[in-house]
């Protein structure tokens, strides 16, 4: 069983509308064949909860904008550090980068297909590493507070 067309539609709207938010590495697999209950994950993270909860509503937004869906269920928009959409045919993952990887999803997921996604989406792939090397070079410039 594969992913239906349907939910590539669904994930291919979200990838493309978390990459328009600059969310980082954005991937997508099929998990049909291992779970009864929906055909695709999209994992994607952020540097901070406040670009997580853009993403999360940019992606709400254009899937219900665009292909008429609503999540059935919404988890983890208190904190911000990991928000979970439920649209049934796909499970959408937004998290911030220190749970991405502590929870190392792909990992879980590694030996399913991983699914075609937009181009702006791929581009996104190794955005947390740099971001995260730019961060610890910008620290290393700091004056120590010494005068």
């Amino acid at each position: 069983m594969t992913a239906t067309d349907r939910s590539l539609e669904l994930i291919n709207t979200a990838a493309q509308a978390a990459a328009d938010k600059l969310a980082h590495d954005v991937i997508a697999y099929d998990v049909s064949d291992v779970l009864s209950i929906t055909d695709a994950f999209l994992l994607a993270s952020a540097p901070n909860d406040r670009q997580v909860k853009a993403i999360v509503d940019e992606i709400e937004e254009r899937l219900q904008k665009e292909l008429g869906a609503k999540p059935v269920r919404r988890e983890g928009d208190r904190e911000a550090r990991w928000v979970l959409l439920d649209y049934v045919d796909i499970v959408v993952h937004v998290q911030h980068s220190e749970e991405r990887v502590f929870y190392a999803l792909e990992r879980l997921w590694k030996d399913c297909p991983e699914l075609e996604l937009p181009a702006d989406a791929k581009a996104t792939r190794g955005k947390a590493e740099e971001h995260a090397k730019l961060q610890a070079a910008e620290a290393d410039q700091e004056p120590d507070g010494e005068w």
